[in-house]
């Protein structure tokens, strides 16, 4: 259905569409910028500085394949149809290129404001029609003939400025969020290089900074490591007790290997990403979990058994592989109290609630948008338009 005053059109309609560019690997990596697959998948708007490759061409190639502002970027190919035909809208005057296995659709006329295109590509009914679309065994691809035959709902151009304020203001929302999380991942690590070592010493309760020299010690010093078993005998759909591997959570069992809290490593596959388990659970046959020993903090241990790049450990050519043995005799410097141990712990919690914090709020700023961007593309809610045209509002229907 149609909303009042709008209407639907197909790309082949608004869009002259044309494959990419295709030249000599000799030609590849100096000249004019050149977009590419990844150029596509990574970005919904593009500009010159975020093209990563270059291509030298001819002034006749230059001419065929120049891409302005405005164009539309399409990818051709992928490994996957939920990926085909991801689009990244050119929003730049500076002189750039388009590889083959990009299409560029270029408008045809003056329906779609540039501002927009960038929402309308992310949207539901552009993607579920472009995946429909796609053919392929091994690799999906999609043609320019397919593609051609999308069908888009277009509102009046005041009406597609109102959407695109709208739906900017929560993408300057989500950027900011992202920002702060990576600023905030950042400080974290620096702060386990620091705390982790001894290179910088926290204050006791007493406001002082911790004193005396760390200890040298191994693995076994600290913690016990106990092989993790196979849950055939115990995994039910009724269980009460979370089966753990190194990818979290597969299952439940009916009883509990381990009561106590304690760090989970794997054994086998991924072995450098420890997991701090506070619950009863059972640990499956390619973990080993982790008790600790007198005057070791366990949170602590968690932070330093995940500082240590465990890979480098491995002891097998394919599949990574830590052996007991091994684990048992790496050397680590150790806070010579286990207040120190906590304090460093404490902090570094901290630190994890913070960017788990961020990390709710950003997943929760994107489920927003993409039920705000199904609810103004569909025209389901319409825009408010005033006589100003600065404030972008919203008015269900």
């Amino acid at each position: 259905m149609v909303p009042e005053g709008w209407k639907q059109e197909s790309l082949g309609s608004l869009f002259e569409l044309k494959n990419g560019l295709n030249t000599e690997k000799d030609q590849y990596g100096s000249g004019y910028k050149f977009v590419n697959v990844m150029d596509v998948f990574k970005n919904d708007i593009l500009t010159e500085s975020k093209i990563i490759g270059r291509v030298q061409v001819t002034d006749s190639q230059l001419e065929g394949y120049q891409i302005k502002y405005g164009d539309v970027l399409f990818n051709r190919t992928s490994e996957t149809f939920d990926e085909i035909a991801m689009a990244a809208v050119y929003l730049d005057d500076a002189i750039a290129t388009f590889g083959g296995f990009v299409i560029r659709g270029r408008p045809t006329g003056d329906d779609i404001l540039s501002d927009y295109s960038p929402f309308l590509f992310q949207s539901k009914n552009y993607r579920s029609q472009a995946i429909k679309l796609g053919q392929g065994a091994v690799r999906a691809n999609i043609g320019q003939k397919d593609l051609s035959k999308v069908l888009v709902l277009l509102p009046p151009l005041p009406e597609q400025k109102k959407i695109a304020q709208i739906l900017s203001t929560w993408d300057k929302a989500i950027t900011t969020t992202e920002q702060l999380l990576a600023n905030s991942q950042q400080q974290k690590k620096a702060l386990m290089q620091q705390l982790l070592t001894g290179k910088k010493r926290l204050l006791d309760q007493n406001g002082e900074r911790f004193q005396g020299e760390w200890l040298r010690n191994s693995l076994k010093d600290l913690v016990e490591i106990i092989y993790g078993k196979s849950p055939k005998e115990v995994v039910s759909p009724t269980g009460s007790f979370p089966i753990y591997g190194t990818g979290g959570i597969g299952g439940f069992a009916s009883e509990a290997l381990c009561e106590e809290t304690a760090v989970l490593i794997g054994r086998k596959g991924t072995i450098d990403k420890p997991l701090y388990i506070s619950e009863p659970f059972w640990a499956i046959d390619t973990t080993f979990y982790c008790l600790p020993k007198t005057d070791t903090d366990l949170k602590w241990f968690y932070y330093l058994v995940g500082s240590l790049k465990l890979r480098s450990f491995s002891e097998a050519s394919g599949v990574p592989s830590l052996s007991r043995e091994t684990l048992n005799a790496i050397k680590v410097s150790v806070p010579s109290t286990i207040e120190e141990q906590q304090k460093i712990a404490a902090v570094l919690s901290a630190a994890d609630q913070e960017i788990t914090t961020l990390q709710q709020k950003l997943n929760h700023l994107k489920q927003e948008k993409k039920a705000l961007m199904q609810q103004l593309l569909t025209g389901k809610r319409r825009v408010r338009l005033n006589d100003q045209n600065t404030k972008a509002t919203t008015d269900g229907n």
